[in-house]
């Protein structure tokens, strides 16, 4: 078992971020992980309360979240490599020495 932070790009496609981001949650808890998806979390209260979507405003919270976890899980959707966010959040699991693994959603 692992405390995983899920990370995924999510500025172009906001719905479509959120709905992988629940299905590699989701998978990853069946296996007995401990997951925290930001997206999963914070994207339905950000819509519905009307919070920035950008890495400016959600750092402060993500940093706490990638401090807990043992691994940094990126869901490798089209766009991760340019991600600020993603890019971010792989920065931060280096500073904290965290692992790093990647999931490649082309071949599942």
């Amino acid at each position: 078992m692992n405390k995983i932070y899920l990370a995924i790009p999510y500025k172009d496609d906001q719905e479509k971020s959120f709905e992988l981001a629940n299905k590699y949650a989701a998978k990853l808890m069946k296996e007995g992980n401990i997951v925290y998806s930001p997206i999963s979390h914070n994207h339905p209260i950000a819509k519905q309360e009307g919070l920035p979507r950008g890495w400016d405003f959600w750092e402060k919270f993500d940093r706490v979240y990638v401090e807990w976890c043992d691994v940094l899980c990126v869901i490798m959707k089209d766009g991760w490599e340019n991600s600020n966010g993603v890019k971010a959040e792989i920065e931060l699991a280096k500073e904290y020495s965290k692992e790093i693994k990647y999931i490649d959603i082309e071949n599942k």
